[in-house]
């Protein structure tokens, strides 16, 4: 595999996108899922001459009898389409009032924009699932990256900016939710970005729906404020259960159910927990759940089911749904109490 690397001038490649003799987004590529701020702050890098990382191109079809050719953008589209937005004057891209378009620019400036040079890294011709490979490799888990991970890579958006915002709130850290590793792999913002897509929607299966919020609410969440002041009204209405600090009602399947299932009558349905009340059902459920888990015999059916819910595949949507429903069945019993 040639994978050699070398300059090329900016213009370069704007003129052949222009021409068509690179194609920006060949059909295994992702969509474009830059937020507006991100290209502006990306423009800026390239106006004031620092560096970016180097993006990788292949040969791509032959015409055999013209002699004619084309490139494809392996690795880099994001970057590059920004910057043809930028200089073609794209409605796509809207600028700030201190960033002055492309065409407005000092001539000087322009040259030196044109003339920025990218670092490329040409795989040369190889066939096009040996390039998808490579693509897949770059932008993949390969490198040890979990989901979150390679999200936080595509999406800067409003959506995951509350995800990370609720995750530093001090409610998880004093009852220690997630460990320093969740911390440290971004694993506190995917179970804080399921928290909110489950109660803006269902239960879902594991993290596959959370993309798709990601996506949809990465340019804009008009109510960001809103869930989050919701999900600080169940935050709230927790702590002043005053579990101990060991309770299980802090473990993550656990804390999940009883999330969700207070947001929806807290919060949805407008009821009116009264909170000691709240506190005993769950008590003596969960007591009960604790004598299932020891592989004692209990003599309730709910507490086993919900244990065995909880046990194994927690993230599962049938799981999910299980515990939810369980869960649902005990804050109710607080409001007959």
């Amino acid at each position: 595999m040639d994978t050699s690397a070398s300059n090329r001038r900016l213009r370069v490649l704007l003129t052949a996108i222009g021409k068509g003799t690179l194609v920006p987004q060949p059909d295994f590529q992702r969509r474009l899922v830059w937020i507006n701020k991100d290209k502006v702050e990306f423009i800026r890098t390239i106006l004031e001459g620092y560096p970016f990382p180097e993006i990788y191109i292949a040969a791509g079809k032959v015409d055999t009898k013209t002699g004619e050719g084309a490139e494809v953008l392996v690795d880099g589209q994001q970057r590059i389409t920004t910057l043809y937005q930028y200089f073609k004057g794209s409605q796509d891209l809207r600028l700030p009032p201190d960033l002055p378009p492309y065409e407005k620019l000092d001539e000087e400036v322009q040259i030196e924009f044109l003339e920025y040079k990218v670092v490329v890294r040409d795989l040369g011709n190889m066939p096009i699932e040996q390039i998808k490979q490579v693509f897949q490799r770059i932008n993949s888990t390969s490198y040890g990256l979990n989901a979150m991970e390679v999200h936080n890579a595509r999406y800067g958006g409003e959506f995951k900016a509350l995800a990370e915002q609720i995750s530093t709130l001090d409610f998880f850290e004093n009852h220690k939710v997630f460990t320093s590793t969740d911390i440290k792999r971004m694993n506190d913002v995917m179970y804080c970005s399921g928290l909110v897509a489950t109660i803006m929607s269902t239960y879902f299966n594991r993290d596959v729906e959370i993309e798709s919020y990601l996506e949809r609410f990465n340019e804009a969440f008009p109510d960001k404020g809103k869930v989050f002041d919701q999900v600080n009204v169940v935050l709230n209405f927790i702590s002043r259960l005053n579990f101990p600090p060991k309770s299980r009602i802090y473990k993550k399947a656990d804390f999940f159910t009883l999330f969700v299932e207070l947001h929806g009558l807290i919060v949805k349905s407008g009821v009116d927990l009264d909170i000691p009340k709240v506190r005993n059902e769950l008590d003596l459920f969960f007591s009960k759940v604790d004598v299932a888990s020891s592989g004692q015999p209990v003599d309730d059916l709910d507490a086993e089911r919900y244990y065995k819910a909880a046990l194994q595949a927690s993230n599962d949507r049938g799981n999910r749904i299980v515990r939810g429903e369980l869960m649902s069945k005990v804050l109710r019993r607080s409001i007959l109490a």
